[in-house]
């Protein structure tokens, strides 16, 4: 199974990842878990990249999946599609969309993270929350013109966890870290400026989890 995980800055791609790995081997199963190669490079040249070096992240980071050992689950925090999506957003540049998108079409399920999580700082990376909206409606816009599938998760901790399970089909026991007892309690209370709109997603998905 190939999984993907989308999100605009600090929206808990690379928390869930590691919970989906944990989980999964808890399981037996093997896992290659392709981190994030945007955020290595800004390690190592303490800046953000400028326009002509989208190009080699986005190459970069669809190398190491192809590149990764045959494995049950390869979990992808972060795609060349949130290069492309950036790369839009603060350069104007739509050029990296077409490979991106090829590219996203390789994976099983796309689980793109709800903006139901607090802002946090983390040096360079992170422009702050007020670019998280516009970068969420971007990657939704390229998904859903190519059309491909993707699901949203919400919550926090194990919430989160359960609800990408959910969204993967797999069936999660009570008998294996509680996550059964764990989801709906962990919910952030949290409200954009939709949920007066019977139609919000996160309305709809925070009523579903207390029904669960």
């Amino acid at each position: 199974m190939k999984i993907a995980l989308l999100g605009a800055e600090s929206t808990g791609k690379s928390a869930l990842g590691h919970r989906l790995t944990h989980y999964f081997q808890a399981q037996g199963q093997t896992v290659a878990h392709i981190h994030e190669v945007l955020r290595e490079w800004c390690d190592l040249h303490q800046r953000t990249p400028k326009q002509a070096e989208q190009f080699g992240i986005a190459t970069e980071q669809q190398q190491r999946v192809a590149s990764a050992l045959l494995c049950d689950h390869l979990i992808a925090d972060t795609t060349p599609l949130m290069v492309a999506v950036y790369s839009d957003f603060i350069f104007n540049d739509s050029s990296l969309y077409d490979m991106a998108i090829a590219h996203q079409r390789s994976y099983d399920f796309t689980l793109l993270m709800g903006l139901d999580m607090p802002w946090v700082a983390d040096g360079l990376q992170r422009d702050g929350a007020h670019v998280r909206e516009p970068v969420d409606a971007l990657i939704r816009h390229a998904l859903t013109t190519a059309n491909i599938p993707y699901h949203v998760v919400y919550g926090s901790g194990d919430a989160r966890l359960l609800s990408a399970l959910r969204c993967l089909g797999v069936q999660a026991s009570a008998a294996n870290d509680n996550l059964l007892e764990a989801g709906p309690a962990q919910l952030v209370n949290w409200q954009c400026e939709r949920c007066s709109d019977p139609n919000c997603e996160h309305r709809l998905f925070t009523r579903l989890m207390h029904t669960k």
